[in-house]
């Protein structure tokens, strides 16, 4: 397989051998159209080190790739950043076609794999700011926990100012471009949102702690390589800066409106509200949830002002997609934003009930009471609708930009 699936060189001494994965649409409940990559890094010094495996089903690939570089025997340690299984999966076996002399991973990544794999074997545990000697290069380990689990860490690369990010800087995309250079700038930059909108929005505290620990250890970075996506090799520092501004959840006036719709009812009353936010110079973004999936919305409320909801009532509760969807997105913790609330319903009529309760949680700020319709909207009903549009973007006009105190979870 070696002469199929080959290492691709990424510094002097560094190789990517990780794997493709084209086929992959659900990860972590959001849709991943575009695939994704398990990254997985060879440095070859005197010591020859694996930075990280792959998802279980593609270690023969992982292997193979290997194999083009050295003879996999002489792997000489491998080191676990993160313990998940997209990048821990194919661990025990590596260990086990490879028998490298040690295995390192931060404590609870000891714990986390421990109790994953019921025994990974014997790894061993490297201390935060730990620097590994690889013989003529030197790999430094710096935690970075809850980005993503309790056991992240990340590991620097002195001799090629490399960054080892784990799940940090990524993004799930298929590509057999391994550098983000080589990347259309526009599929990178939704991918890159995606990814956090998703993935690290309600960890955005401990994101903002660990791009300040970065940013403490006065090393220069050139290249960042993440665990999933494509490497940064030019201006990485710019993926640095977007998360930081997606840590810090600036808000814009960008209203998303999400909902879904039985008879049109909602479907209507969406359309007034959005007209109401776009004469009001806000920027509405409708999102129906019969051909959008909650993932999407998810990205749209990254940096958007305003999130709007609307469902029919159906046994005495709201549409389920959109409980799906709030549930979804409640789960994330989007800070600062502001709201309304709208519904349809034949006779009980307790959608927007519902929808206000789960906004009360979210501490979404509601600009007015939730407008209602009795099977169809009236035009007096519409006309309610444009308003709570116009008030919302008034509501937003007034403050464009507003950065929460991202404190704790």
């Amino acid at each position: 397989m070696k002469d199929v699936f080959r290492a691709v060189p990424v510094t002097d001494h560094v190789w990517w051998v990780g794997a493709i994965d084209w086929a992959v649409r659900d990860f972590h409940g959001y849709l991943t159209s575009r695939g994704t990559t398990y990254n997985a890094y060879l440095i070859v010094a005197d010591k020859v080190t694996l930075i990280d495996t792959v998802k279980a089903s593609y270690r023969d690939e992982m292997l193979a790739r290997i194999a083009s570089v050295v003879p996999p025997k002489t792997v000489d340690a491998i080191v676990s950043n993160h313990s998940e299984p997209d990048h821990s999966g194919a661990l025990v076996e590596t260990i086990r076609a490879l028998e490298p002399r040690t295995v390192y991973a931060s404590k609870k990544g000891v714990e986390a794999l421990n109790e994953y794999f019921g025994t990974a074997g014997d790894i061993t545990p490297v201390e935060d700011g730990q620097t590994l000697d690889l013989g003529g290069a030197s790999l430094t380990c710096a935690e970075t926990k809850m980005c993503h689990w309790p056991d992240s860490m990340v590991s620097y690369l002195h001799e090629d100012r490399m960054l080892f990010s784990q799940d940090g800087f990524g993004m799930h995309l298929a590509s057999y471009a391994r550098f983000a250079d080589e990347i259309d700038p526009w599929v990178l930059d939704y991918e890159a949102r995606k990814y956090y909108a998703n993935i690290l929005l309600p960890l955005s505290t401990f994101i903002q702690k660990a791009i300040d620990k970065l940013q403490g250890l006065g090393v220069p970075i050139d290249v960042i390589a993440p665990d999933h996506g494509p490497i940064w090799r030019q201006g990485p520092l710019r993926v640095v800066e977007a998360y930081a501004r997606y840590a810090a959840q600036t808000r814009t006036r960008r209203a998303v409106v999400v909902y879904d719709t039985m008879w049109e009812s909602t479907h209507w009353m969406a359309r007034a509200i959005g007209e109401g936010l776009a004469a009001g110079g806000a920027e509405p973004k409708l999102m129906p949830l019969g051909g959008v999936h909650r993932s999407d919305v998810a990205t749209e409320l990254l940096d958007a002002g305003a999130l709007v909801a609307g469902a029919p009532t159906i046994n005495n509760q709201m549409f389920p997609t959109l409980a799906d969807c709030l549930t979804y997105v409640q789960g994330l913790k989007p800070k600062g934003l502001v709201g309304g609330v709208f519904g349809s319903y034949g006779w009980g009529g307790e959608s927007t009930k519902h929808i206000q309760k789960v906004f009360e949680d979210m501490n979404v700020e509601l600009v007015g009471p939730p407008v209602r319709a009795k099977y169809r909207p009236s035009p007096d009903t519409l006309a309610e609708c444009y308003t709570l549009g116009r008030t919302l973007a008034d509501r937003l006009a007034k403050n464009p930009a507003r950065t929460p105190t991202v404190t704790g979870q």
